[in-house]
Formats: C-alpha cells, structure tokens, sequence
C-alpha cells in the first residue's frame, strides 16, 4: 500500500500497466496487471493486480509490516522492532561507475573516461555526479545528459561521463569514486559503515572501482 497522500501527489502520474515495450506485460513482471508508481520503490508498485481497495490501515502484508524498512547499525534480528518505524517509499540518491569496470587495465596512464548513472527516488533530478580517481581526495564534475524530464519528476536514470586526470603517485593502481546529489541536495555518504542495517536497504555510498594503470 501508499499513503493516500502519496497517491493524490502522483494522481497523474500512476498508470495501470497491461503492456511493456508493445507487448502483453510478461508474468514476472505481473501479468495480466501491474501498478506503477514512478519513484516509489518496486516492493509497492504490486504485480498481478485484482483489485484497488481503498482503506483506512496500512497494509497488513509481511512486505509491508516486516520487510523494507530502515533501521541504524545498531539494530539487528535480535533486537529490531519492525513497527517502529514506516515502510520504504522512495530511494535515496545513489550512483554508479559502469565504465571502467573493477579490476580493468586502463589504456592511458594520463587520465579516465568514466561513464555511468546516477538515479533519485521520489521523481528527485540530479544535479551534480562528482569523480574522483584517487579515492575522494579530490573530485571533479561529470557531464550529465540530457534526460528529457522535469527536474522534479525525474523517473528513470541520469546518465553522466567524464575525463579526469589520474594521480601522479598511482604506483599502478587507482581507485576511481563517483557520488551524485539531487535536487534536494542529498548526497551520497562516503562508506557504508554509518548506513549498514539488517536487511541491506538504502545502501548507497560511494560507488568505488579499482583499476590498473598501465607503466609509462
């Protein structure tokens, strides 16, 4: 279920789909209905849908009381208390190094050409995805593409690119980061250490990939 905030809020935006690319949607993806709720997380937009019911109680379903909710590192199975806090709606800013991939040799030892995606939930555009080849210590900006959507109801993935200088001291190996913000202006955090939780959720730190530098 949403809240019915939320449904007067995407009103125009939520769609009952029965096609995907042109086609009868395929049944893992929720044939013979499925709704959509552009950047709300999957776990509510339900496959297989028979009825709409509109309620006065969230739903009681396990996905919805004891799954997808985010708790401190603190919590674990022993003691996590799933009714303290809601379930998860929207996805928080995140990003992602697709070109060069982890453990490649690079064909420059001069500078990268990184190339990836960065995404917000709750239709959030971004603004800025900074890169970084020596591990965060210093950054520069990446070009964003165009998406052709409204800054504040961008639904599907930003892609970015860039060409940065690597270190000097490279040493032949070097850690390319990327980070976006949105915008609200929420960034990524540096590590997953402060946002681990039991379940694996909302985890969206730096993305790092280390590379190979070739000798001069």
């Amino acid at each position: 279920s949403i809240p019915i905030e939320m449904a007067r809020l995407l009103k125009k935006d939520i769609i009952l789909a029965y096609e995907m690319n042109g086609k009868d949607i395929p049944p893992d993806h929720g044939y013979p209905v499925r709704v959509i709720i552009p950047g709300v997380v999957g776990a509510r937009q339900v496959k297989w849908l028979n009825k709409i019911t509109l309620s006065d109680k969230e739903s009681t379903c396990h996905w919805q009381q004891k799954d997808y909710k985010g708790f401190h590192s603190s919590i674990d199975w022993h003691n996590v208390d799933f009714t303290s806090v809601p379930p998860i709606y929207e996805l928080p800013v995140q990003s992602v190094i697709c070109e060069p991939e982890a453990g490649s040799v690079l064909e420059d030892d001069e500078e990268v050409t990184i190339k990836g995606y960065a995404w917000s939930g709750g239709g959030r555009g971004i603004v800025r995805v900074d890169l970084s080849a020596d591990g965060g210590k210093t950054w520069h900006s990446a070009e964003l593409s165009p998406t052709e959507q409204p800054l504040y109801k961008t639904y599907a993935w930003t892609f970015w690119e860039g060409t940065i200088p690597l270190p000097k001291d490279h040493k032949g190996e070097v850690e390319i980061v990327c980070k976006a913000a949105d915008t609200a202006y929420n960034v990524q955090p540096d590590n997953v250490e402060g946002i681990w939780n039991l379940r694996g959720v909302l985890s969206n730190a730096w993305h790092r990939v280390p590379v190979k530098v070739p000798k001069s």
